[in-house]
């Protein structure tokens, strides 16, 4: 398993791509993390999870909006590499 993250001290998101293919995202600041077949699936059901966690329970009518305006994420800076890492190789 791998994981890309930001600075840990100031939260932020950590992707874990796990060893049959599927991503993780953890927030870094509450812990919750979900998971997807791709690091924006991953990420919209974290903001799903998180936003839950916020609102007591109440849905997220807009994963993408919650992500820039709550959380100051760009979910399009998020998108799937076709190619790994070299040192995932």
């Amino acid at each position: 398993m791998a994981s890309t993250s930001r600075d840990k001290t100031k939260g932020g998101v950590e992707f874990i791509h796990e060893d049959d293919g599927s991503v993780t995202a953890r927030d870094l600041e509450t812990g919750l993390a979900r998971g997807g077949d791709t690091r924006g699936e991953a990420l919209a059901q974290l903001a799903e999870v998180l936003k839950l966690r916020d609102d007591e329970g109440k849905s997220i009518d807009n994963p993408d909006e919650f992500l820039r305006e709550e959380l100051g994420i760009d979910p399009d800076d998020h998108t799937e590499h076709d190619e790994l890492p070299e040192f995932m190789q």
